[in-house]
């Protein structure tokens, strides 16, 4: 019986992503704010990251490279922490939103990772 539980954790994991990503790109004109500066192309970044999380998720409930999409996911997330989330703890109206992201995303980065190690199905391109 916990095993049958225990193995809903692949949808657990997964549909936050593919949740957020399509909110994010419903609203993506709304969440530019959110791009740093130094990245130009505003909206562009929006839509290229939500669609890259969505395309992780589908991958992992597919099977078909979800290994290299797990990787590539908390590669991403991993960007995010060190241009985003970090910075942000020097603004000290920011500092407690950029922690908790910094923190949510390594978890999540970290999620990734372990899924990618221990989980994906497709491992045809990184092996």
């Amino acid at each position: 019986m916990i095993n049958k539980i225990l193995s809903l954790g692949k949808w657990v994991f997964v549909i936050p992503f593919a949740v957020f990503s399509i909110k994010h790109i419903m609203n993506a004109h709304e969440m530019v704010g959110q791009v740093p500066a130094f990245f130009s192309g505003g909206v562009f970044w929006i839509y290229l990251v939500h669609i890259a999380q969505l395309l992780f998720a589908v991958s992992v409930v597919v099977g078909k490279y979800d290994k290299l999409a797990a990787a590539l996911c908390a590669l991403m997330l991993i960007i995010f922490v060190l241009t985003l989330h970090f910075p942000g703890l020097s603004n000290l109206q920011l500092s407690n939103i950029a922690f908790n992201n910094l923190l949510k995303d390594i978890g999540l980065a970290g999620g990734a990772m372990m899924y990618a190690e221990k989980f994906a199905v497709d491992k045809r391109v990184i092996g």
